[in-house]
């Protein structure tokens, strides 16, 4: 989990704008004063780009402490954890407890995560993407989320005890799910996220419950925690990084907005039940991601072909014949995405072998 909000992993990078602070500031004055105020913080809240938004609400996750309490609801389950961020600048260090079914504790400090299992007795330490909500937003140079998407502020709501700036991410086609979040206005800390398919419903919703902006968090006894792994097992799982083309594999014809990200391969040796490499090709919007999970076929462990979904999360799979190998020889195909069906349908269809 990159961060409460997605985990989304998600991650915005966010600019603060100074309309906003004139709120919090003129409490004390003149009725008139105070309505001038409002109307400048929502004239600089409704010119807001959709750029300067999630600039906004990724620099606040960079750089408050906090200590809350997280309800996901997807797919007509509903889970729950308790999480501790705080970030000195340039390095963030985040625990996560979880408050439903089994029990787990997942510390990550920058992209060094650590998973402990009590039941099990097992630690798995891996790395992942940097700590943030839309994590792939900055990566690309050429970013092009205007293209995508525009922002069209809905007004201010309250959640968990916080005023907050509802600003819904609506997607220009049909190849993304929207966004509506609200971010505290103060800090611009996202304290709920809701995304949505293109009818506006609500596939999964992200919010605290409860939350302590500024909150004591110790990094010194959070990485203290997190370094304790005395009887756990540690298991860490053996990437390799790579390329597509290395693996000899293309897309045929690239997905609207959809850049590569990463490509890893993952030898047999560290996966039991494989019976040769899985490579995972990762896409982003920016906001949005797909991966692409590629392995041979294996007929004992893989089954049906079809299309599977859990809230936003959206899972095709498919094998890919190779008829100079026979009817038992070529590849598996999982791609994951929160994105709609019709997108892992363009990836499945548009991946082919380099010849």
């Amino acid at each position: 989990m990159s961060n409460p909000f997605r985990m989304k992993t998600a991650p915005l990078c966010r600019l603060l704008l100074a309309g906003v602070w004139l709120l919090g500031g003129l409490n004390g004055l003149a009725q008139t004063a105070g309505s001038q105020a409002e109307a400048v913080a929502a004239n600089a809240t409704a010119e807001r780009s959709i750029t300067d938004w999630l600039m906004r609400l990724h620099e606040a996750s960079r750089r408050r402490a906090y200590i809350g309490t997280l309800v996901v609801s997807s797919g007509g389950s509903m889970a729950s954890s308790r999480i501790w961020h705080v970030c000195d600048g340039e390095k963030q260090i985040e625990r996560v407890e979880s408050l439903s079914g089994a029990p787990r504790s997942t510390f990550r400090r920058n992209d060094e995560v650590i998973t402990f299992s009590p039941q099990s007795k097992v630690a798995v330490t891996e790395k992942r993407e940097s700590l943030g909500l839309f994590p792939h937003l900055l990566k690309s140079a050429d970013s092009a989320i205007d293209q995508f998407y525009s922002a069209r502020p809905q007004g201010s709501e309250r959640v968990a005890g916080f005023e907050a700036d509802v600003v819904q991410l609506v997607p220009k086609d049909k190849l993304r799910f929207g966004y509506r979040i609200w971010s505290e206005k103060k800090t611009g800390l996202v304290v709920k996220l809701q995304t949505l398919d293109g009818e506006g419903r609500v596939l999964e919703q992200v919010a605290f419950s409860e939350l302590q902006l500024d909150a004591p968090v110790s990094m010194e006894k959070l990485t203290q925690m997190m370094r304790n792994t005395e009887g756990y097992k540690l298991e860490k799982p053996e990437l390799v990084k790579t390329t597509a083309a290395a693996e000899g594999w293309q897309l045929k014809s690239s997905v609207p907005g959809f850049k590569p990200m990463s490509c890893y391969r993952r030898p047999a040796g560290s996966r039991p039940e494989a019976s040769d490499d899985l490579v995972q090709w990762v896409f982003s919007d920016g906001l949005a991601s797909v991966s692409l999970f590629i392995e041979p076929f294996d007929r004992r462990r893989h089954g049906a072909e079809g299309l599977m979904a859990m809230g936003a999360t959206h899972t095709l799979v498919r094998r890919i014949a190779d008829r100079s190998a026979g009817k038992d020889g070529g590849w598996w195909l999982t791609v994951v995405g929160e994105v709609p069906a019709s997108t892992l349908q363009a990836f499945a269809q548009g991946l082919e072998r380099k010849k």
